[in-house]
């Protein structure tokens, strides 16, 4: 049923499709309309055979689904920016423990300084946790993921994280596609957990593993995530046959016959970027993109094979590993070596800033004429920056420095300089 409404409640829907039998609610913009609308089906009867429990944290949160999840219940939660970061600990044991719990993060800048806006710093800041992380580009792919997200999970007894642009998705009106209870049904097996407590089959769920066995566990882990390649393909062919789109898999391509420049990028923004590569396809310019859908497991294979023709690559990061440079881009150059390409990292987007087509189309124009650097921080205001590092230069005690950078930047738009 095709209707218009807000990705939250798209989400939602979905995710109540999906028959969940406990969800755990603590609010955090910009993920609480997901969750809301979640209690407000609950408390209609909508919703049925479905306990949702208000919580006092969202490491409360991870913990009660934990616990909803080992007691054999199908569980569901929403998070983001530093209410992951509060709920790490408990993250770490859903994965270590082979829980197929469900988890949105609406994707949001981690502070400090306060930011509330869209980037990809908070799910990035997990990469490593163990669980699954699939990206959606649009909200009826975020409504499609939600749903092979919970077949995922529990086929390979694994968490799954499903990322989405939080403000840019989360509430955006768009036409979304709602699919019948029939069809998730068709799709989505009844719940049978591989583990879960038994009291006529006692065993122990978390239990302590010393040096002797610790390797072992933690490679097992690896495995099944390398594993869980094979099993998001299938459940992506699995999706198309019921409910007749394409949705999910490990990573899209668009226009990348003959692509010459290629663009790597995952989220909302590769939306903006089908844009500029289209106007620059019309202006003779040999440009494609691969979307990463599964940002953990890394396809990379699959991402070699795609690049086969290449001669630049530019990743676009939307999250900054402080010292370092892109996180995206750091996964794409691992996956690729030995090959003979050119990777740039652009930086874009962080804390919410705008990302245009105009600057998009000088960022590919200029790795083209293989001008760009190899590491670029996109529409970054160099004189700013210049005015601090100065101030730092001159004083000690130059006093916080977001409220310094701030107020350049106010005084750059008047023509004038804060000293």
């Amino acid at each position: 049923m095709l209707k218009q409404i807000e990705g939250s409640l798209g989400v939602a829907e979905a995710v109540a499709l999906c028959r969940p039998e406990v969800i755990c609610a603590y609010p955090i913009s910009p993920q609480t309309h997901i969750v809301e609308n979640l209690g407000a089906m609950v408390k209609r009867g909508t919703l049925k055979d479905c306990e949702f429990v208000n919580v006092e944290s969202e490491f409360a949160a991870m913990s009660v689904a934990i616990g909803a999840s080992v007691a054999g219940s199908r569980a569901y939660t929403a998070t983001a920016s530093q209410g992951l970061l509060y709920m790490a600990e408990a993250v770490y044991n859903a994965s270590g423990l082979g829980l197929p719990i469900v988890m949105t993060v609406a994707s949001r800048a981690i502070g400090a300084p306060i930011n509330i806006w869209n980037d990809h710093s908070d799910s990035m800041s997990q990469k490593d946790c163990g669980w699954i992380q699939l990206f959606a580009e649009d909200n009826q792919e975020a409504l499609d993921l939600h749903i092979q997200a919970f077949r995922i999970a529990e086929e390979l007894s694994l968490p799954v994280m499903v990322c989405m642009d939080g403000f840019v998705l989360t509430h955006a009106f768009e036409r979304m596609d709602i699919p019948s209870q029939e069809q998730v049904d068709a799709f989505l097996p009844p719940y049978d957990p591989r583990q879960s407590l038994d009291p006529e089959n006692p065993v122990s769920i978390g239990a302590m593993v010393g040096p002797e066995a610790f390797t072992e566990v933690r490679y097992l882990a690896h495995l099944h995530h390398l594993q869980a390649l094979d099993t998001i393909k299938e459940t992506a062919t699995a999706f198309k046959e019921i409910f007749k789109r394409d949705s999910g898999g490990l990573l899209s391509c668009y226009r990348m016959d003959d692509a010459e420049t290629v663009v790597i990028a995952l989220g909302s923004v590769i939306g903006t970027i089908k844009d500029t590569i289209d106007e620059m396809r019309n202006d003779g310019k040999k440009i494609g993109l691969i979307g990463i859908k599964s940002f953990r497991p890394f396809p990379a294979k699959e991402l070699k094979e795609a690049l086969q023709g290449a001669k630049q690559v530019v990743v676009i990061d939307r999250a900054l590993a402080v010292g370092i440079g892109g996180v995206l881009a750091d996964d794409v150059e691992r996956s690729t070596r030995g090959e003979t390409y050119d990777i740039y990292t652009v930086i874009a987007g962080l804390g919410g800033r705008a990302i245009t087509k105009s600057s998009l189309r000088k960022t590919f124009e200029a790795a083209g004429a293989g001008q760009l650097e190899s590491l670029t921080f996109m529409d970054l205001d160099k004189e700013v920056v210049e005015k601090q590092l100065n101030r730092e230069r001159k004083e000690r005690h130059t006093g916080p420095l977001p409220e310094a950078v701030v107020r350049d930047v106010a005084s750059s738009r008047k023509g004038t300089y804060h000293e």
